[in-house]
């Protein structure tokens, strides 16, 4: 593995751990923001750097699209691109093999699409998504080219995607090739059926990735079907390489993953939360456009080192979403990134001082009794 990955302590199933690169340090578990178009919406690199994000990620489709992955290597890479000199994961664009159904053809090779933008085609095959991935994007964590259904879908749909992932998987490897600097992880596909997920496990981990993630979860099998999944699933996976869970989530899908064996996430509810109004706590999503908050003079979270979350008063940040001004969405995507920092970095201690399972339960308890508004629906 290019980078060292070293587990600093355990509990349960639970690790604490550092993926060390040439870019810097990632302390797991982890939290990326997400930065689909090379920048996370509504914030400064500063104001990212800030929360203590050791590493963001980027969208392999939407950078293909808008610059265009040729005009991104001749500006020198995402990195300087946009000024962020820390470590960059981008996916591979099979999420949008699923989400833009519409607008694609799969076939055995890879996947046409017709761009949402303009309606002109493009191909991803999984020789193409290692070239833009890693020598245009210039991606220190690669990850494959896969297919992954939203469930509910027949199993004979699942297990069709987790094979075509399984052969889009090894081209992938044999693109990417030996680099010193860059890793590519592999994805775990299945759907919620135990067998094909052991099927798409073993096969990769025969294999020989740098890293694993467990895609094609939080598309639609709910909270109880998602950590049975896990359950089954990371146990499979080696114990000394990170494991990603793509796309998850809210905050107590986040903990209780975690608890099951989990290295890194990304979402972006954070930000896309903050820009509709919504501020995360542990109790859950809060709406800042509620009546009751007109007058409340408390900040979201005192307790986070973060301007956002510790300097403004509820009144003030009802004010702004009230009024329309894009302040109130600034502020409320910064707390919510810097929070979900703050659960991370809550996660971390808790497992090295031996205590993570009374830090779930209490966090369970927390989100169960809340009386919070539903949360925005994730990409």
């Amino acid at each position: 593995m290019s980078f060292p990955f070293e587990i600093t302590a355990r509990d349960g199933a639970a690790r604490v751990g550092v993926l060390r690169t040439r870019r810097g340090d990632i302390r797991t578990p982890a939290f990326m923001p997400v930065g689909t178009a090379g920048t996370v919406k509504g914030l400064t690199i500063d104001q990212v750097v800030a929360t203590g994000a050791d590493i963001i990620l980027g969208n392999t489709y939407h950078l293909m699209l808008r610059p265009g992955g040729e005009r991104m290597a001749r500006l020198g890479g995402l990195h300087s691109f946009m000024r962020w000199d820390k470590p960059i994961l981008t996916d591979s664009g099979g999420y949008q093999v699923m989400s833009l159904s519409q607008l694609r053809k799969l076939d055995a090779d890879g996947v046409t699409f017709r761009s949402h933008v303009d309606g002109s085609q493009h191909r991803l095959t999984p020789e193409s998504a290692m070239q833009i991935q890693a020598d245009q994007i210039g991606a220190d964590i690669v990850m494959q080219l896969d297919e992954c259904p939203a469930l509910p879908a027949p199993r004979e749909d699942v297990e069709k995607a987790m094979r075509l992932s399984l052969a889009w998987a090894k081209r992938c490897k044999s693109a990417f090739g030996k680099r010193d600097a860059q890793n590519l992880f592999a994805i775990v596909q299945g759907g919620v059926d135990p067998e094909l997920r052991r099927i798409s496990a073993e096969a990769l981990v025969a294999d020989g990735f740098d890293g694993y993630a467990i895609g094609g979860l939080a598309v639609g099998e709910g909270h109880e079907a998602m950590l049975s999944t896990l359950g089954v699933t990371t146990p499979l996976l080696p114990p000394d390489r990170p494991r990603y869970l793509m796309g998850v989530g809210k905050p107590i899908d986040i903990v209780e993953s975690v608890a099951r064996g989990v290295d890194m996430f990304d979402c972006v509810l954070p930000t896309r939360s903050g820009r509709h109004g919504q501020a995360w706590l542990d109790e859950g999503p809060l709406n800042i456009t509620n009546a009751r908050f007109a007058e409340d003079i408390t900040p979201l979270d005192p307790r986070i080192d973060c301007p956002a979350s510790r300097d403004y008063s509820k009144a003030y940040l009802h004010h702004l979403f009230k009024t329309g001004e894009l302040l109130g969405q600034v502020l409320l995507s910064w707390h919510n990134v810097a929070y979900y920092q703050f659960l991370m970095s809550r996660l971390r201690a808790a497992i090295s001082e031996g205590r993570l399972a009374r830090f779930v339960t209490e966090f369970r308890a927390l989100s169960l009794s809340a009386d919070a508004q539903p949360a925005v629906a994730v990409e």
